[in-house]
């Protein structure tokens, strides 16, 4: 069973300082997220996601997007009709299907369409370019999308990305829900390895970011109770690169 960390019942940020924690053990006592006390400025911010990846391979701030983009996205997520999200598939290229018994959600990917899907891009790719800088990752390009869990909605254990094949490199996940209480669910369950079968439970509260290495980190998302709404994104290499 996974390890559930409360970050607080408003969506706020935790007080603590978890910096240093063991995803593998699900030891939050050490640390397994840090508590974003530097959201309001993207350097600080973009600096401990680097040095999270750095040493561990995953870096997840409470509260981090600064607070006026995540409340744009939000505002927009929350007009987007219905027939703009469409069902989400597994798999890529020839192989891609849709299957509700692994993934139910449903997503709307993003592009330069409005002003808050554009500040969302220039702020990703502003996190591209300062890892790039510091990890030498050679990150080129990068997709996301909006993503709607209704309540039931669920997507099973997986990897984003699989070693040896060209393709994406970094996930990162940012959170747009207001007042999530642990008892709503809905927790992206991150693993260390193939191995663990214990994971780290990250609760979907507001302006949370969450960055991982792709090929490295099979995760899922358990059913909420409620409507949950997010970001996934993924950065793609020029050629295969490591930290």
């Amino acid at each position: 069973m996974a390890t559930t960390f409360d970050l607080a019942d408003d969506g706020g940020s935790s007080n603590c300082d978890l910096s240093n924690g063991d995803l593998s053990n699900g030891d939050l006592s050490n640390g397994d997220l840090s508590n974003g006390l530097v959201n309001q400025n993207d350097e600080l911010l973009f600096s401990r996601i680097s040095d999270d990846l750095s040493k561990h391979g995953y870096s997840a701030i409470v509260n981090a997007l600064p607070l006026a983009l995540a409340e744009q996205l939000y505002q927009h997520i929350s007009v987007i009709s219905d027939d703009s999200f469409k069902p989400s598939s597994i798999g890529r290229d020839n192989g891609r299907s849709n299957n509700v018994t692994i993934r139910s959600q449903r997503q709307s990917w993003i592009s330069n369409d409005s002003l808050a899907s554009s500040a969302w891009l220039k702020w990703a790719s502003e996190l591209q370019s300062y890892l790039n800088q510091h990890l030498y990752l050679g990150l080129s390009s990068f997709e996301s999308h909006y993503a709607h869990y209704r309540p039931g909605d669920f997507y099973k254990r997986h990897l984003d990305s699989f070693a040896g094949r060209s393709g994406r490199r970094l996930s990162i996940v940012i959170y747009l829900n207001h007042h999530w209480l642990s008892s709503d669910g809905g927790e992206l369950v991150l693993y260390a390895s193939s191995e663990d079968l214990t994971g780290l439970r990250i609760i979907p509260s507001f302006a949370t970011v969450v960055v991982f290495l792709s090929e490295e980190h099979p995760h899922e998302v358990l059913p909420a109770l409620r409507d949950r709404y997010s970001i996934a994104g993924w950065y793609s290499p020029t050629l295969p690169t490591s930290i």
